[in-house]
């Protein structure tokens, strides 16, 4: 038996993970959408409960175009001296000149801080630890050709500035792009954990050891310490891990992997999600044992009357704040403005299950509002409504196409659903699942279809996040009253 459930499902990619007495924090990638680095807590490693985002605010990143996977890139959350701290990498700072930066916080719910900017470390998925000393040193993937490979540098975490040039600790063991990095201190060793053979099907966790934090590594002979790569196993991509003592004095790692369906090559539609495995030392060398926490699937339902004082961490824009384009109406409700010109006026949230229903009820003033579910501008399912007319779209990278259209004789519910695919003789569906597109009002529902999954996957549109469903004002002002998402565990 191996691991089969995410700890957290649905586009948490890329988990980082720390421990404050009994109660673990873990912190995800979040790419374009904003807020950013959605914060977990638990007090088993299984059961995890979203505390808050840590980027919420235009002081800490600038809203942006929202192009896709671009954004935030792989934090790693650490505590010391009393404080939370993340570094993580923004791309979108890359061309000028910069990249990763520092936040801290004393309550890892928020706020946190304004950025502290690092300069001159051009690469991605930084890691910070304090040596023996007290001194801090960030440690990244670099994609400066001149200097490849994993480097690390002591800095001053006030400023930004390295205390000394960069030098490099390990070049990995050979797979394609070694990324990920996290240092650890354990008894008399500094191990250094990468990611290998890219976040696809060849994904893998390394190891190496070294006496001094500055090298040489040596990586451990049964590398890699975890992959799926080449297994029949309905979890894959496993990889981009974060070791953890817990309390007791054991280990464990969290890691992201997918749920791929369907037929070869198999599908991914909910992004990377978050796993975890158990961790034995034997002869000084981590070793995993993926059937320690037995993860069981959970119900993820909701409704949203949007009645409470402040929007649900679970809500985000396309490279926007959900407050830059919506306000709380009183008694309930929520009122999004898609009266300007520049676009992505979409509250959205992560598709988490692999079967799913969400409806939405929503008026409109002057426009038109819809419902979607999106991989990314190109590709996404949607019902429109203008006031007088539900009209179903489905857009295929540079085809949109209008399915078909419907007068309802009142305000209509709009309604997508994820359902499984038929199952073929053989025992294997084509699809990974079928997207249902309906609409009713009153007694009287109207059907629109259903439609291939394999086109909102990541196999098929790229990048490194996962489905969102969402209400956008296209147009005018969408006043919407209720978001209802349901998980169906009959699959």
């Amino acid at each position: 038996m191996t691991v089969t459930e995410p700890i957290i499902s649905g586009f948490h990619p890329d988990p980082s993970v720390c421990r404050v007495g009994d109660t673990y924090y873990l912190v995800n990638s979040s790419f374009e959408y904003l807020p950013g680095l959605p914060v977990h807590s638990s007090t088993d490693l299984i059961t995890w409960a979203p505390i808050g985002n840590a980027l919420t605010r235009s002081t800490q990143i600038a809203e942006h175009r929202g192009y896709p996977s671009a954004g935030i890139f792989a934090p790693t959350i650490r505590h010391h001296d009393g404080r939370f701290w993340i570094i993580v990498t923004n791309v979108n700072d890359i061309p000028l000149g910069r990249g990763h930066f520092i936040i801290t916080a004393t309550d890892p719910a928020g706020p946190w801080s304004d950025p502290v900017h690092i300069n001159g470390a051009l690469g991605i998925d930084p890691d910070i630890v304090w040596d023996e000393a007290g001194t801090a040193h960030v440690t990244w993937c670099s994609l400066d050709p001149a200097h490849p490979g994993i480097l690390s540098a002591p800095i001053d975490t006030a400023t930004g500035s390295f205390a000394s040039p960069p030098i490099q600790l390990w070049e990995g063991t050979g797979l394609a792009f070694p990324e990920g990095p996290h240092l650890y201190r354990v008894d008399d060793w500094w191990y250094l954990l990468l990611a290998e053979g890219g976040t696809e099907r060849g994904h893998a966790v390394t190891i190496a050891r070294a006496r001094s934090l500055e090298g040489p590594y040596e990586a451990a002979p049964h590398n890699p310490i975890l992959s799926h790569r080449s297994l029949p196993l309905p979890v894959q991509n496993v990889g981009h891990a974060d070791l953890i003592e817990l309390a007791d004095g054991s280990w464990a790692a969290v890691h992201l992997g997918v749920r791929p369906r369907g037929q070869t090559p198999g599908f991914h539609v909910n992004g990377r999600e978050s796993f975890l495995v158990g961790i034995d030392w034997v002869d000084g060398w981590p070793v995993v044992d993926e059937d320690r926490y037995p993860v069981q699937p959970i119900d993820h339902s909701f409704v949203d009357t949007f009645s409470d004082p402040a929007l649900h961490s679970r809500w985000l824009g396309v490279g926007r704040f959900p407050s830059s384009f919506t306000t709380l109406t009183p008694g309930g409700g929520l009122l999004i403005d898609g009266r300007a010109d520049d676009g992505h006026t979409v509250l959205a949230a992560r598709a988490v299950d692999q079967a799913w229903t969400v409806t939405a009820s929503f008026t409109v003033d002057g426009g038109e509002g819809r419902l979607g579910l999106r991989m990314d501008e190109k590709n996404w399912y949607g019902l429109s409504y203008d006031g007088t007319t539900v009209t179903a779209t489905v857009s295929i990278g540079t085809i949109t196409h209008t399915v078909g259209s419907w007068r309802p004789a009142a305000t209509p519910v709009l309604q997508l659903a994820s359902r499984p695919a038929p199952v073929l003789p053989h025992g294997v569906s084509l699809e990974p699942d079928l997207i249902e597109l309906s609409a009713w009002a009153g007694e009287v529902e109207h059907h629109f279809g259903s439609f291939d999954g394999r086109y909102l996957s990541t196999e098929v549109t790229g990048g490194f996040t996962g489905r969102v469903f969402g209400v956008e004002a296209v147009s005018g002002l969408v006043h919407l009253q209720e978001i209802r998402y349901t998980t169906d565990t009959a699959i």
